[in-house]
């Protein structure tokens, strides 16, 4: 039998629905409002339980993927201590503002980005923020910044499970998570924190990269299992995600990244992602 609910309120009715003090203990919705000049279709967050996974790479890629069908694409990059966001991409320049906020800047291709490095004197300025001050700075480029119309953003993650991965989940109406991995099994059990990260907040996990996963000989072609044999498609079934697409170790991807052409990649090692993502939110 069902416990009967108790109420400590003398003029109760026994009708909760209208009962102000049953609405006060409602979740309570803790998402900030966007830019009001500013429209947002679906968020995207590209997360992982540890750092040195290609997220950034990743978080890019799918980017520029979309962008490519035709999308209004924008980047949040959230890593506010490590971004590396606007190095790929060629940007240098600061960020400015106009009456409707902050301005994220543009690449070639019209992607917007916004990033903590956009907003310092120097990009190799440290920034030393204590936890509360850089989910702060998370929630600003939500609500600060002027992204216009934007179909697609994705969200470039810190590493971990802390402040600011749980501030964007919070705080951004996050529609799902892509989780990065590489070959390692120390990386896949830390990886797996991520996911249930994910679930306790009630995102949903739209699937799984695999980082790393070989590199291919120069002279004959050969993939070479340098992390060791990939036991990607057993993780993704043992987690139930499904597994959006493998990434070499591209010499010509980080060469592209150095000079910040990203946007001219040829390759199509996460196209299946990118139409997985779209299908999904949509």
């Amino acid at each position: 039998m069902a416990e009967e609910r108790k109420c400590n309120d003398t003029s109760c009715t026994g009708d909760c629905s209208s009962c102000a003090s049953a609405k006060a203990h409602e979740p309570q919705d803790m998402h900030e409002a966007l830019n009001q000049y500013s429209s947002v279709k679906h968020v995207i967050g590209v997360v992982s339980g540890k750092g040195g996974v290609g997220k950034s790479m990743v978080t890019a890629m799918l980017a520029v993927l979309l962008n490519r069908k035709g999308y209004k694409v924008g980047i949040l990059d959230a890593d506010i201590t490590g971004p590396s966001i606007p190095k790929m991409f060629g940007i240098n320049s600061r960020a400015k503002m106009n009456d409707k906020g902050i301005l994220p800047e543009e690449t070639a291709n019209g992607i917007k980005i916004m990033s903590c490095n956009l907003l310092l004197d120097s990009p190799d300025a440290p920034v030393v923020w204590r936890g509360p001050v850089l989910a702060g700075a998370v929630k600003q480029f939500w609500t600060d910044v002027y992204w216009g119309d934007v179909d697609y953003m994705f969200v470039d993650m810190p590493p971990g499970t802390g402040d600011v991965p749980l501030t964007v989940y919070q705080s951004l109406p996050i529609d799902g998570a892509v989780i990065v991995t590489t070959p390692q099994d120390l990386v896949s059990l830390i990886v797996k924190k991520a996911c249930n990260m994910a679930s306790l907040m009630n995102i949903p996990v739209l699937g799984m990269v695999e980082n790393m996963s070989y590199v291919k000989c120069p002279d004959c072609g050969k993939a070479i299992n340098i992390f060791g044999e990939s036991q990607f498609e057993e993780l993704c079934g043992d987690m139930q995600l499904l597994p959006l697409g493998r990434m070499p170790i591209d010499p010509e991807l980080t060469a592209l990244c150095n000079v910040g052409e990203f946007e001219r990649f040829a390759v199509d090692y996460l196209q299946p992602a990118a139409d997985s993502i779209e299908k999904a939110v949509k």
